[in-house]
């Protein structure tokens, strides 16, 4: 593969650089296959970025490299490119977020080395109403992926017992994710606080497996329920994101059938997906 490449996506002109540059050192996958990998699985990460606003984390050097999280769209982003103001109390400023609305953007954004995209719980039209909850289940050590999937069948049964739609996805790392989605109007306090109540409900219940305190000293053999990531000011990796890890591992929507599979097989490498197996499914 060339180095350089210009293409016409959309009537839109991109000129895309390093395309030979190993990004993920340990699988020899490169630049031009992440940008492969975003122009095959961009007709559906679109309805997932479409209307939030986007912060992009960076890898100039690859996923092993130094990185860094972009909040502010550059300033030398293309002219057709949208971008969205989120005023910051702590920062006592606006950020212009991109927004990422089609191909060219997506392809734009990750031309950057962007390998992860972290989304909005909001529409850019109403920062301060979540389209859903969410529960990120992080595993402390050595507790893993088969610890993560029992804690999200506990919470299933919670949501099913009040009737809430869930859907559970891969982080692309270590745990899960689980999004309870919100058909009616619903702020950050309203969200933040239930998510926490059920942290600490499944923490009570299962003292010895779960934690809801977000002390590190105490998640070892446990699995973090993290209800933090409900809030105005933060961002979730988004689904089909690709993740800065020694593959290029996705984080990938999954069906509670794949994780039930998981947690009573005890098949640790059935909800990890790689670009390749996630463009597949």
């Amino acid at each position: 593969m060339p180095a350089k490449k210009s293409v016409i996506l959309e009537n839109r002109q991109l000129n895309l650089s390093n395309l030979d540059k190993i990004f993920y050192a340990e699988t020899g996958y490169t630049k031009g296959d992440m940008l492969d990998y975003y122009l095959n699985i961009g007709p559906t990460i679109l309805k997932h970025l479409a209307e939030r606003p986007v912060t992009l984390k960076r890898y100039p050097d690859g996923a092993d490299g130094k990185f860094f999280y972009q909040k502010e769209c550059p300033v030398h982003r293309p002219a057709w490119l949208p971008t969205t103001p989120v005023w910051s109390e702590s920062n006592n400023r606006t950020t212009n977020y991109c927004l990422l609305q089609d191909m060219p953007s997506l392809i734009w954004a990750a031309n950057l080395a962007t390998i992860e995209l972290h989304t909005s719980l909001s529409f850019a039209r109403d920062l301060t109403t979540p389209t859903c909850m969410v529960f990120d289940l992080d595993p402390g050590p050595p507790a893993g992926i088969l610890q993560c999937a029992q804690a999200a069948l506990w919470l299933k049964e919670i949501f099913d017992h009040h009737g809430l739609l869930s859907c559970p996805k891969t982080s692309g790392s270590k745990g899960l994710q689980i999004y309870v989605p919100l058909n009616t109007p619903a702020s950050y306090d309203l969200t933040k606080s239930f998510a926490h109540a059920l942290a600490r409900l499944l923490e009570k219940q299962f003292p010895e497996k779960v934690v809801s305190n977000m002390r590190k000293d105490l998640r070892p053999g446990k699995i973090f329920v993290d209800w933090s990531q409900n809030d105005e000011h933060k961002t979730t990796v988004c689904a089909y994101s690709l993740r800065a890890k020694e593959h290029p591992f996705v984080s990938t929507p999954v069906a509670w059938d794949e994780v039930k599979h998981v947690w009573r097989s005890g098949d640790s490498k059935a909800l990890s997906f790689e670009a390749a197996d996630v463009v597949k499914r």
